[in-house]
């Protein structure tokens, strides 16, 4: 028998044994019960549930990225290269604090102070720039819980801030009327924190473990004394193949390629948390930085927590990454740092950031992107049926710099104005027109093509409508201020209306002409900084 053939067959095997919940790693709800309700932990049964229309009417939200990880401002997973010898943020880490063996992310966290946080503050900022629905951080791969949280002793209650993070910004969240999103990663805490079992293979230290391997009794006379440090790093396994590549965890995302299997011990340990965050703080939305659902397809913790969200919440929203046509409708499709180049039946979103997920003083001397960029981006994703959930780093303290500050007060310029033609709209018939809409933008694994969508200008135009309008948006201001909409040329079946004028919003009034080229408008003097946008009667 053919290689092909018996993998085919095991596979065939696997995939029945999990359709009928015979899961490797079962999740126990010793401690936590999943809601029973009009869900079941089956995909057949998650399929049925619908992505809400609040959720496709809102279009845009802001995310709060931030956690202990911003305390050395090296950037995103700073928490796991501080462990790689020779890497920027482990030669910044040992230059600032020591070495990992004697002070390893386990003694940063009493740094994070958050002494200038203001949460109503904050979120009042992101409503007025548009937000429609605020998103914050439950943990990260760290493992670090920002709540006064019922399982996992190292958290920001007890270490840190000692302040319960998520009830703070779900207060601020609920003031502000905003629906109000958690995402957890911790669930990848047991490969992505294996460096910390590594040590030094060159220098005065070579050869000295670091302190991911340090245990509870480790702890007598130390600051944490009582604390075990296993609950944070999760290293009390073997290395998963080729751990010493620091890349090999790319492909290993999945659990596939020689990952080390979590135990169920921790797989449990991570739905507890998750399910304690869900009953105390009521999110509409959670979101996973997984290949489709957290131990997904070891376990059946990530369906469980699907559906226990879905019971609790009819409204609520799940999202998931790296998904198959049958899994989006189970779950909301998130995209990272991207967008595919087609309209999407299912509603989706795309999660980016303007620098690094968590606070990057090098990104911050480079400069963020631009206002003009990310609007753009916006109105693209919009026209594909789909939402931008937008990070806006926040340093240690808890405050935005100056250049994000900027960033801020030109959304908002651009968002008062234009709001109208992204909130509560839907696709128009096509998506869009012009150079970058007739490109083959392919996704890489769960996104990052952001940049094929840079330097988009007046001639890639997007559309999206109302009952009532049909908004046309160019990525731009001609400039000779002569705008030509092809797809609305004259006699096009997709619009039957006559067209002889527009309203430009922000202006006024404006005389157009339909040709066989296409509609013809002249633009006045640009009304703001980024895009024009034009509203047709329908």
């Amino acid at each position: 028998m053919k290689r092909s053939t018996v993998l085919a067959g095991l596979l065939w095997i696997v995939f029945t044994a999990m359709a009928q919940g015979d899961y490797r790693i079962p999740v126990s709800e010793q401690h936590e019960p999943m809601m029973t309700g009009l869900f079941e932990p089956t995909w057949q049964s998650l399929e049925t549930h619908q992505t809400p229309e609040w959720f496709r009417d809102a279009k845009f939200g802001i995310w709060a990225h931030w956690g202990a990880q911003c305390v050395e401002g090296s950037g995103d997973w700073m928490a796991r290269e501080m462990y790689m010898e020779g890497n920027r943020k482990s030669d910044f880490h040992r230059e600032n604090y020591g070495h990992p063996s004697e002070f390893g992310y386990k003694d940063v966290l009493p740094l994070f102070k958050a002494e200038k946080w203001d949460p109503e503050a904050l979120v009042e900022r992101y409503k007025r720039c548009g937000a429609q629905y605020f998103f914050v951080l439950g943990n990260h791969h760290d493992n670090y819980d920002l709540w006064d949280s019922k399982y996992q002793p190292w958290n920001s209650k007890n270490i840190g801030p000692k302040r319960d993070i998520l009830a703070e910004w779900a207060a601020a969240a609920k003031k502000a009327g905003l629906p109000l999103g958690i995402s957890f990663h911790a669930d990848h805490a047991w490969t992505w924190f294996e460096p910390s079992q590594r040590y030094d293979l060159e220098g005065p230290k070579a050869g000295v473990y670091y302190d991911g391997n340090l245990t509870k009794e480790d702890g007598k006379g130390k600051w944490w004394e009582g604390l075990d440090p296993q609950m944070l790093y999760q290293q009390n396994h073997p290395m998963s193949k080729g751990s010493w590549d620091n890349g090999a965890i790319h492909g290993q995302w999945d659990w596939s390629h020689g990952a080390c299997p979590p135990s169920q011990e921790f797989v449990t340990n991570f739905y507890d948390r998750t399910l304690d965050a869900i009953n105390r703080y009521n999110p509409d939305l959670i979101y996973f930085d997984v290949t489709v659902l957290p131990f997904y397809p070891l376990s059946d913790a990530g369906l469980k927590i699907a559906t226990h969200l879905y019971n609790k919440n009819p409204r609520g929203v799940v999202f998931g990454k790296i998904l198959n046509e049958d899994q989006k409708k189970a779950l909301t499709w998130d995209v990272e740092r991207g967008a595919p180049n087609q309209m999407i039946e299912q509603p989706w979103q795309t999660c980016n950031c303007i620098g690094d997920w968590h606070y990057n003083t090098g990104t911050y001397k480079r400069g963020y992107k631009s206002a003009a960029n990310m609007v753009k981006q916006l109105v693209d994703i919009v026209s594909k049926n789909g939402n931008l959930l937008l990070n806006i780093p926040l340093r240690a303290d808890g405050t935005y710099d100056e250049k994000a500050a900027a960033f801020l007060d030109e959304l908002e310029a651009w968002m008062k104005v234009n709001g109208e033609s992204i909130f509560g709209t839907r696709p128009w018939v096509k998506f869009g027109e012009g150079p970058v809409a007739e490109k083959d933008i392919k996704i890489n694994s769960q996104g990052f093509n952001e940049g094929q969508y840079n330097g988009m200008d007046y001639r890639d135009i997007r559309f999206n409508q109302t009952p009532k309008y049909l908004y046309v948006t160019a990525m731009g201001w001609p400039e000779d201020g002569k705008l030509l909409v092809k797809s609305l040329a004259k006699n096009t079946p997709d619009f039957k209306k006559s067209i002889k004028n527009v309203y430009l919003l922000g202006h006024g009034k404006l005389k157009a002409r339909q040709t066989v080229e296409g509609l013809e408008v002249e633009l006045p003097e640009p009304c703001n900084k980024i895009a024009p946008v034009l509203r047709i009667a329908k």
